[in-house]
């Protein structure tokens, strides 16, 4: 996996401020994309262990509510097993900050099995975030009034509720 780039102190991309972490790949090629270099999986510098470093040290300042992951697209298959690695440590070193996660793909229809984009780490990514924003990005519903999102079709999904109720739950921040 590479990272396209990685913002410190974001207040754009989730609830407070949050380190965002964009990855580099991704195929949905949404008409109108903001950073269409990163559909690019070579974009970017490979994800090393120094990075990861890098990260856990900057969400270690009490500042941070948490982690948004985006991309790119986090969820392409080739980037799902070092996006679940790095969840799984954040998880573990900071069980109070949340993470987002960034996909164009649709929960319920991409990312279930037999989904285009549902691999062996899906669920343990799905089952790890606090929230999750779906849906391809398109232009035609653009809004830029929105909370968080970028499209009038895009999703802002509390994911521990969703999974345990097997039913999309949305947030109060889709409002």
């Amino acid at each position: 996996m590479n990272i396209a780039e990685i913002i410190c102190a974001d207040a754009a991309n989730g609830t407070g401020i949050r380190l965002s972490v964009f990855v580099s790949g991704c195929l949905n090629h949404c008409k109108g994309c903001f950073q269409p270099e990163t559909w690019d999986f070579h974009y970017g510098k490979p994800f090393t262990p120094e990075i990861e470093e890098f990260i856990i040290a900057e969400l270690s300042k009490p500042y941070y509510e948490g982690l948004t992951i985006l991309g790119g697209e986090p969820f392409e298959m080739r980037n799902q097993p070092e996006v679940l690695n790095l969840i799984q440590r954040v998880k573990q070193e900071f069980p109070d900050k949340t993470i987002w996660i960034y996909t164009g793909y649709t929960y319920d229809r991409d990312l279930i099995p037999g989904g285009c984009r549902y691999t062996e780490y899906t669920d343990k990514i799905l089952d790890m975030i606090d929230i999750l924003v779906d849906g391809r990005f398109i232009e035609e519903k653009k809004n830029i009034n929105l909370n968080f999102r970028g499209s009038e079709n895009q999703r802002i999904i509390e994911m521990p509720e969703t999974r345990d109720s097997k039913k999309v739950i949305l947030s109060k921040l889709n409002d």
